[in-house]
C-alpha cells in the first residue's frame, strides 16, 4: 500500500471519530474522541511530508489528552507557545500559517470549560485547518473537516438549537391537567 493511500485511510478513521465527537454531550467525550482523531490525523501528516500539521496534530492529540482533565490557562497558553514554536520550527509558507492559526484557535476551544464555548470555538480554528487541507491537496482530509463542520452543527443544533440565534428550543407545554369531577 503506497504512504499516499494509507494517510487517506487514516484520516478516513479519524473523520469517523469527528463525526461522533461532537454527537455527544459530554465535553470528556467530544474531548477523548478528538484526542484519537488528532493522533490519526498526525500519522497522516507524517505519511505526507506535510511537518507542522504533522507536529501540531501530535501536539493537539496531547492537548486534547489533558484538556480532558483541566480548563487552566496556563495549560492552554503553554499548549498555544509550543504551537506557535512547531509552526516556526517547521515553517513552510502559507500551509504553516494556516494550520498554525487553526491549532492556536482549536487550543482556546479545548481549553473552555464547557461543550458549548468549545463546539462554537472549534467552528474558527476548523476553518483555518480546512484552507490549509486544500492548499496541501489532501481530498480526505479536506472531507474531514467538512464532515467536522457540519458534525459539529448538527450536535450544536442537537443539544442547543440554532447556533449564533437567540433562538432556543421551546421547552413543550405540559398537558392540561383536568380537575376531578
Amino acid at each position: 500500500m503506497s504512504p499516499f493511500l494509507l494517510s487517506q485511510l487514516l484520516v478516513g478513521v479519524a473523520i469517523l471519530l469527528d463525526i461522533a465527537s461532537f454527537q455527544f454531550r459530554q465535553r470528556r467525550h467530544i474531548l477523548l474522541c478528538l484526542c484519537v482523531s488528532t493522533l490519526l490525523t498526525a500519522l497522516h501528516f507524517l505519511l505526507l511530508h506535510h511537518w507542522t500539521a504533522a507536529g501540531l496534530m501530535l501536539l493537539a492529540s496531547s492537548r486534547f489528552a489533558l484538556s480532558i482533565r483541566t480548563t487552566s490557562p496556563r495549560w492552554q497558553w503553554l499548549f498555544v507557545v509550543l504551537g506557535l514554536g512547531v509552526m516556526a520550527a517547521t515553517w513552510g509558507g502559507l500551509p504553516s500559517l494556516l494550520s498554525g492559526l487553526g491549532s492556536t484557535i482549536q487550543t482556546i476551544a479545548a481549553f473552555r470549560p464547557c461543550d458549548r464555548q468549545l463546539r462554537l470555538t472549534m467552528l474558527l480554528g476548523i476553518s483555518f485547518w480546512l484552507a490549509h487541507n486544500l492548499l496541501v491537496g489532501s481530498p480526505m482530509a479536506v472531507a474531514m473537516e467538512s464532515l467536522f463542520i457540519l458534525s459539529n452543527l448538527v450536535g450544536y443544533w442537537r443539544h442547543y438549537g440554532v447556533p449564533f440565534s437567540d433562538r432556543r428550543p421551546r421547552p413543550r407545554a405540559a398537558a392540561p391537567k383536568r380537575e376531578a369531577a
